[in-house]
């Protein structure tokens, strides 16, 4: 992990959505897909005391890529920033998503849980081995879709209303059944979305090759706060150094 300060190169923000591409220099780590970096910009001085955590979407010529929503006050704080603003950065923090370029891989991602398989698939030695699932609520345009590789066989599907999230649990119900003596499922997404992979990961006896990344709440990032913990078959864990990544397995409670 490295702590350095680094500035904003650019900064896109989307119209008609609360999402936000930032882009970050003076920052080059090597990260696996999946880890995240904790963002707090110079100017927050003592308010919002604590940084905020992101996952790498992805690192290319425009620098550190993270993809982000304006969900409360450190987010709307962060879609102030401009060009050449100073940004306190640690990372690459967490366990990340385990990747093995000869085996078939299903991802399965909703909202927000898209970013970290940009740099998934974009690092992937063989992407046609990737099949990804994306379900979403707002404009697919407003995403980070275009960046996934041609070559991963990808589907999409929006929900606008109640009956199109009981589709998609079936249709999520599918995929793990179609895949589940075949190879890794990984998954990244709100918490309801998680509990529906994780019943059916069960259900279908395939949990052990089942990896979630959690999206809790954290604080310091560091392990020290105990602000970020989850419920494991072990007990407490923190998951900012013990996750964000764990086996289906591991979880007793999502």
């Amino acid at each position: 992990m490295e702590f350095k300060t680094v500035q904003v190169k650019k900064i896109v923000k989307l119209e008609g959505a609360p999402l936000i591409h930032l882009f970050l220099e003076g920052l080059d780590i090597n990260h696996r897909a999946g880890q995240f970096v904790m963002l707090r910009p110079r100017g927050w001085e003592f308010d919002p005391l604590w940084p905020r955590p992101f996952s790498i979407c992805n690192q290319d010529k425009d620098g550190l890529h993270i993809f982000l929503q304006v969900v409360g006050r450190g987010t709307r704080r962060l879609a102030l920033l401009n060009k050449g603003d100073k940004i306190d950065c640690w990372g690459p923090i967490g366990n990340g998503f385990p990747i093995d370029r000869r085996e078939k891989v299903l991802i399965l991602c909703g909202g927000m849980g898209i970013a970290p398989f940009v740099s998934f698939c974009t690092q992937h030695q063989n992407p046609q081995n990737i099949r990804l699932i994306f379900g979403h609520r707002l404009d697919l345009r407003v995403y980070p879709w275009n960046l996934i590789p041609s070559l991963v066989d990808k589907f999409a599907f929006r929900q606008e209303n109640e009956k199109d999230l009981k589709k998609f649990e079936k249709q999520i119900k599918q995929e793990i059944y179609n895949f589940k003596d075949i190879g890794k499922i990984l998954v990244c997404g709100p918490r309801p979305f998680l509990k529906i992979v994780h019943k059916y990961a069960f259900e279908f006896k395939c949990a052990d090759r089942v990896y979630l990344s959690l999206e809790n709440r954290m604080a310091c990032g560091v392990g020290a706060c105990l602000g970020c913990v989850a419920k494991t078959v072990n007990g407490y864990v923190q998951t900012c150094i013990k996750g964000p990544v764990f086996k289906a397995t591991e979880l007793e409670e999502i």
